[in-house]
């Protein structure tokens, strides 16, 4: 089986459990510090699912995504429940895919009113066009009964607080529409979970079922209702989000730098020390050429140090931020230390801490470009 896998987060046991029932075999996986996680195999046996509870708010939320990140090295990490439509669309039952993270709360209190200073976390740009593509297809939503309206999938904004909006007619709630007035839906965890993603350099899919309006409608028949009906949407979308995702990471044909040309045959383009530099497809044979060129700890650790030095010069470009490069010299320590090991165990902290470093390089293509060989590189040490 692969060992690439997706982490789901969910607020309340109802989201957890609409997660869990489609899950294959799911066991339990206890934390050092007592959280509890249970990890399963997707629907169809391609690619595993780590699933954790962190109850409600962002704070909960954010810890336990950054706890979970570290753990298990996971592809994304997702959020996974129930939300309020800020406007009579989209639909009850419908799904909203987050394309950014609003963390509404963020402002300054002045004399002529509060004036907004917020957080905005934007989606990977692979989960935003894979959640797209799902979307148009409509494949995900296969097993509504067929008693029930079939749903849709949405992308666009999500503001998450630290409250619970159940009103159209609070001063709150008239700030929130008038300044947020692009967000489809409103929540409590999905700011916090998006930092820890941002900081951890783990892709974040925010996926919401739509439950209620905010409308002062919450903890009434029809609320209690849609609510399983929203939280089983979102995690149809969602398991079939984490299996498009494996299948990409695993697929060579679907990953960065495959083209096809006119006649059918494919290229596949990589920079390092280590990978395929060309290939042609006859028939059913694929045929690869390979560069020669030193793959051994000391050929690594040039590498590693040219990496370092380029990521130094692209924080003094200020292409990116001191907490980015940080986190990233970090990762690159784990590496080092890890091939220097020479064990096992070394070699997979090493290509855990690389994927990691793949993610926050992912706006910095000239970074990116370097890590993947490096990824390859560093699994095939003997």
């Amino acid at each position: 089986m692969s060992d690439n896998l997706v982490v789901v987060l969910t607020a309340l046991n109802l989201e957890y459990q609409a997660v869990r029932e489609r899950l294959r075999s799911p066991e339990p996986y206890l934390h050092a510090r007592g959280t509890r996680f249970e990890i399963g195999t997707l629907p169809g046996g391609h690619g595993r699912m780590v699933l954790g509870l962190t109850g409600k708010g962002n704070q909960p939320s954010a810890v336990l995504a950054e706890r979970a990140i570290q753990e298990f090295s996971p592809i994304a990490l997702f959020f996974v429940g129930v939300a309020g439509a800020l406007w009579d669309k989209p639909p009850l039952g419908d799904v909203v895919v987050a394309t950014h993270v609003y963390a509404y709360h963020g402002g300054t209190s002045e004399d002529d009113g509060l004036k907004a200073r917020p957080r905005v976390w934007e989606a990977a740009h692979e989960i935003g066009q894979t959640a797209a593509h799902l979307a148009r297809t409509g494949e995900w939503a296969r097993h509504t009964p067929t008693e029930r309206q079939q749903p849709q999938a949405h992308l666009g904004a999500i503001a998450a607080g630290e409250i619970v909006q159940n009103s159209r007619i609070s001063r709150e709630a008239e700030w929130i529409r008038q300044i947020y007035n692009d967000a489809l839906a409103i929540e409590m965890e999905g700011a916090g979970v998006a930092q820890a993603g941002h900081l951890s350099g783990s892709p974040v899919a925010i996926v919401r079922g739509i439950s209620d309006r905010a409308d002062g409608t919450k903890a009434t028949e029809a609320d209690r209702t849609w609510q399983p009906v929203a939280a089983a949407n979102a995690a149809a979308f969602a398991l079939d989000l984490a299996a498009e995702l494996i299948r990409q990471e695993e697929t060579p044909t679907m990953r960065k730098g495959t083209t096809p040309d006119d006649s059918g045959s494919v290229t596949n383009t990589a920079h390092g020390n280590v990978g395929v530099q060309a290939g042609h497809v006859s028939g059913s044979t694929f045929h690869v050429s390979f560069t020669s060129s030193e793959q051994g700890p000391a050929g690594l650790a040039d590498e590693l140090a040219s990496l370092r030095e380029e990521l130094a010069r692209e924080r003094s470009a200020g292409r990116i931020d001191e907490d980015t490069h940080d986190a990233a010299s970090a990762e690159l320590d784990i590496v080092t230390k890890g091939i220097e090991e020479g064990t096992p165990a070394g070699k997979k902290s090493s290509v855990l801490a690389l994927k990691r470093l793949r993610g926050l390089l992912g706006d910095v293509a000239t970074l990116t470009a370097k890590v993947a060989p490096l990824i390859t590189a560093v699994g095939g040490l003997s």
